[in-house]
């Protein structure tokens, strides 16, 4: 990719505080609904658990981490951007770059994500179930591509 849509590249441990700062800001916006409590658990399993374990990919615009993907296998398990770049095309640049590496992918999202579960939508991934999310008490929509 070219300078002014940014490189994708793989995730590095030196990483970690950009891309949590980047989670914790666009959380907020996407995420309202959430306690404060389930909020700080994730926070602290973002470093300790899905970080480690996830196979994740950095959007790097002018040497800065701006967005990531993070991919459990075939999963979406985290597609998260700089607010300040929603709605420039870098999140489907994200999602067609995991697609090229796993072909055609799921993901749960919130159902009352009024960013992430449109965004899907409209990238074409389809209705597959709703089921209660427990640890957060949301409602969870599992969605996926055609043929995933």
């Amino acid at each position: 990719m070219n300078d002014t849509t940014g490189t994708i590249r793989p995730y590095l441990a030196e990483d970690v505080e950009a891309v949590i700062d980047i989670w914790q800001r666009a959380n907020a916006l996407a995420h309202p609904f959430l306690s404060k409590d389930f909020v700080a658990e994730v926070h602290q399993a973002m470093r300790d658990v899905y970080l480690p374990n996830a196979e994740t990919y950095v959007l790097e615009k002018g040497g800065n981490v701006a967005g990531f993907i993070a991919l459990i296998g075939n999963e979406i398990g985290g597609l998260f951007l700089d607010p300040a770049l929603h709605g420039q095309g870098h999140g489907r640049t994200l999602v067609d770059h995991a697609v090229s590496l796993k072909g055609p992918l799921s993901v749960e999202v919130f159902r009352d994500n009024k960013i992430g579960r449109p965004f899907y939508e409209r990238y074409g991934f389809d209705f597959v179930a709703d089921e209660l999310h427990a640890p957060s008490g949301q409602v969870s929509r599992k969605m996926a591509m055609p043929g995933a």
